[in-house]
Parts: C-alpha cells; structure tokens; sequence
C-alpha cells in the first residue's frame, strides 16, 4: 500500500521552530519527487516547497530563507525544516509524492501532478 504519513507538527511560538517529517511505505521513495503543501482555513491549498529526485529544491517566495526541505532516501524519509515561524505559517501541512522529477530548479510541479498524498499534521504559530 502507497502510503505517507506526516509528523512533527504542534504548536510553536512566533520565532520558533519546527521539524516535518514525510514517512514514505509501500514504495521506493528515490523514484519520486516529494512536495510540501499547506491550507490554512478557509484558503486553497498551496505549494511550500519540493525537492526532486536529484535534491534539486524549490520554495514559495514567503518561506525562503526560512524553511528547508531535505530527502533521506535511504530512511524512506522526506523533512520539511521550518524556522523563524509566523502566525501566517499556520496550516494543516500535506506531503505529497509525484514520479520521475529530476529536477524543480525552475519551480515546482503543479498540484495536480501528485499521485497521492498524506494526510496533514497542523502546525500552529501563536503566543
């Protein structure tokens, strides 16, 4: 069974920090491109960040410098390292995985591209 599961998420002050983990089963996660999205209430999903099969990354103009994506293919494992969080970064946070990406230096694969995806894990920025 294809399957992603998201952790890490909690609740955090302005300036804090947190660490999303994208856990990857029943496939070989190196053959695949992971994407991190968020939708907050009452929004549309969004693109925050991917990372391809070569470890080519890209990232939405708001978290640059902020947030970095990172693959370990060898634990099945994709992160999503998020610092300096703002009350804007709350969202509940989606992995998603899409085939055979070399790379997304240009940007990264439209939303409807991903062949499946996991199931969230909210992340709250509040004092």
């Amino acid at each position: 069974q294809l399957q992603l599961v998201e952790s890490g998420g909690g609740l955090v002050q302005p300036g804090g920090s947190l660490r999303l983990s994208c856990a990857a089963s029943g496939f070989t996660l190196a053959y695949y491109g992971i994407g991190w999205f968020r939708q907050a209430p009452g929004k549309e999903r969004e693109g925050v960040s991917c990372i391809s099969t070569s470890g080519s990354t890209n990232y939405t103009d708001s978290v640059k410098g902020r947030f970095t994506i990172s693959r370990d293919n060898a634990k099945s494992t994709v992160y999503l390292q998020m610092n300096s969080l703002k009350p804007e970064d709350t969202a509940v946070y989606y992995c998603a995985a899409v085939p055979r990406v070399s790379t997304v230096r240009v940007m990264c694969p439209a939303k409807n591209s991903y062949s499946f995806w996991g199931q969230g894990t909210q992340v709250t920025v509040s004092s």
